[in-house]
């Protein structure tokens, strides 16, 4: 209750009243779940496309791990800071990507005592069709929109959102690691 009169964040029975007649001023947070829910659809289409396209066992987690490792590769400790997780957590991630054949651990030339994780061609794959849908994701949404409203858009974001927002560590930052 706020103020004895509403519910807060009714997500559930506001759904359906997210757009509203010109000049209608939302409640404040459905913006940020208008922007995950944005995020969230082309994630999800993407991962479907991804599957039809012989990805079928990469998760959302998986994409930000491989964007972590680079293409030069990192150490898991290296993987932990970029996503916000612990060496551990990284390590596991890790594992799974190993174990899809994904990644791969190597000797670290600099340090014999250390790992290095890779992407293998199948990781390379994946990211480079990943990039080629959410282009097309992207055609389709400016086919909906219309390029000239979603290229304001992007502006727009890019004038709201900081610099230092754009990092990889969204799965530790949504489970509070």
């Amino acid at each position: 209750m706020v103020d004895g009169k509403e519910k807060v964040n009714q997500v559930v029975d506001r759904r359906n009243g997210l757009s509203g007649p010109p000049g209608y001023d939302p409640p404040g947070y459905e913006l940020p779940l208008l922007l995950f829910a944005g995020f969230r659809s082309l994630i999800d289409r993407l991962h479907a496309e991804l599957a039809a396209q012989g990805h079928p066992d990469v998760r959302p987690a998986h994409g930000f791990a491989m964007q972590a490792i680079g293409p030069d590769g990192a150490s898991a400790s290296e993987i932990g800071r970029r996503l916000g997780v612990s060496k551990q957590a990284a390590g596991k991630t890790v594992d799974r990507l190993v174990a899809l054949g994904y990644a791969e651990r190597a000797d670290d030339p600099a340090d014999a005592r250390r790992k290095r994780v890779r992407l293998t061609p199948h990781g390379l794959d994946a990211l480079a069709r990943s990039a080629a849908i959410f282009d097309e994701l992207r055609a389709e949404w400016a086919g909906t929109v219309g390029g000239e409203r979603l290229r304001e858009l992007e502006s727009t974001l890019r004038q709201v959102v900081p610099a230092e927002s754009f990092r990889l560590d969204a799965a530790g930052w949504f489970g509070g690691a």
